[in-house]
């Protein structure tokens, strides 16, 4: 892939170029199972906010080699994939659903077959030095994938374990440890808890320090259902503004925009100028403004109807709250509603306090009414003429110590969909974002246009 610096700082690089060769060549999968005896020949309830989003997240995690520690890790001479897979059979223990495999409920529901066959677990080795990789804050998709491991051939989901995990050893000494996640295993927080619960098993830490609760029946729908709230988030809107011919036409340009801790004050300073709103929090404002920039990049109609999806932590607000360890979905997606009109015709104030009445509105009942709606309707949210921000900036990748000290550099592989925005943490004190997206070329550059003006 060509990758192209900006004078503010931002990232871009076109699809279809050709990808850094990393030289990675893997060994033959194997399959880690627990370590002790599971329940076996079970189904294993997943809860309807486990349905809606079963998609595969990929993630990489890179480890400098180091000198050994009082605990028996790092150093160039120990077998690290030993040292992860014989960790991930014992953690696994606790996490024994991901020994599983997906299969269908008899309510024609996503559920997991407790099969008991294990993770799926690959070797690799690169011809180049963890230097080659990069800065993972940056889109490079193709390269990145070669990091992790996905099945051939497997046409959806269903052929797909609900994890992958590939270990690749770098000429240096350093290592890369890439994971390909079924979101409807857990979402972020349940993800990351399961790789620093694993990570403490490879340290030799003697009990977990959160213990996943697997108990997802606490989320299950009422009876009979009962949604009190529209869930706009399930609408399909019309493409009046014909945006897919556009990203027909063009080629897919995507590009990292950071904002540093004096950038996000000054987007929060654009939300409040006029008064309109009272307070407003980072995310509120920097997802208002991207939402109506990327309105603008577009050139929607006035006329379009555009909607903003992002993901709520339910945990602490469903009552009672979900048990510490959830193991799963605790998040719930709202949503916000406006034409490009509305959006462009006011202040960012405009648009950010439609994302703060979105994040107000989920309360314990408008996330049971979700909860209930999909158990009615097996509706799944819309994404035409939709903007999907995804905010990784506040999950603990630095903490995947492995023996090996933390991770000199963790993130996601790639962008689920064109429509996902990705906000992540970037620098030692992760008080900077970087906002990662996608857009038709044209619409890129008008985008960076708009983005040069804050």
């Amino acid at each position: 892939m060509v990758v192209e610096m900006k004078e503010n700082g931002s990232v871009a690089l076109a699809a279809g170029e050709k990808a850094p060769q990393l030289g990675v060549k893997r060994g033959e999968p194997t399959l880690v199972p627990p370590a002790e005896a599971t329940p076996t020949g079970e189904q294993y309830y997943l809860s309807n906010l486990d349905q809606n989003i079963a998609v595969i997240v990929q993630t990489v995690y890179c480890y400098k080699p180091s000198p050994p520690s009082p605990s028996g890790g790092g150093g160039k001479d120990v077998d690290v994939a030993a040292a992860l897979r014989d960790a991930l059979a014992r953690v696994l223990v606790h996490y024994h659903p991901l020994a599983g495999r997906l299969g269908i409920s008899p309510e024609m529901k996503l559920t997991v077959e407790l099969t008991g066959e294990g993770v799926v677990f690959v070797e690799a080795d690169a011809t180049c030095d963890l230097a080659a990789v990069g800065d993972l804050t940056k889109p490079d998709p193709a390269a990145l994938g070669q990091l992790v491991y996905s099945v051939p051939g497997a046409k959806h989901i269903l052929e797909m374990p609900p994890m992958t995990a590939q270990v690749t050893r770098f000429k240096c000494g350093g290592f890369a440890l890439g994971l390909a996640m079924n979101h409807c295993m857990f979402d972020g927080i349940g993800a990351m808890e399961f790789v620093n619960s694993w990570a403490e098993t490879a340290r030799g830490v003697a009990e977990l320090t959160v213990p996943p609760f697997l108990d997802r029946s606490v989320l299950k729908a009422r009876d009979p259902p009962v949604h009190t709230f529209p869930h706009h988030e399930f609408a399909e809107i019309p493409d009046v503004s014909d945006t897919a011919a556009l990203y027909g036409a063009q080629e897919l340009l995507y590009r990292s925009f950071c904002f540093d801790p004096d950038r996000l004050e000054r987007v929060r300073g654009l939300a409040l100028a006029d008064g309109a709103l009272g307070r407003c929090t980072t995310f509120e404002a920097l997802s208002g403004l991207v939402w109506r920039a990327r309105t603008k990049a577009l050139g929607l109609a006035p006329e379009q109807r555009t909607k903003l999806l992002f993901a709520v932590d339910g945990r602490r607000r469903f009552s009672p709250p979900l048990p510490r360890g959830y193991f799963g979905n605790g998040i719930v997606l709202t949503n916000a509603l406006a034409t490009a009109g509305e959006l462009l015709s006011a202040p960012v104030s405009r648009a950010a306090g439609l994302v703060q009445e979105a994040v107000r509105m989920v309360t314990d009942e408008y996330m049971r009414s979700a909860v209930d709606y999909f158990e009615a309707t097996r509706a799944r949210p819309s994404l035409a003429s939709t903007l999907l921000i995804t905010t990784w900036s506040r999950l603990e990748f630095h903490g995947a110590d492995f023996g090996w000290g933390e991770p000199v550099m963790s993130g996601p592989v790639t962008l689920p969909e064109k429509e996902v925005i990705l906000f992540l943490a970037h620098g030692k004190e992760r008080k900077s974002i970087n906002v990662l997206l996608g857009l038709p070329a044209t619409a890129m550059d008008a985008f960076q246009e708009l983005m040069d003006e804050i």
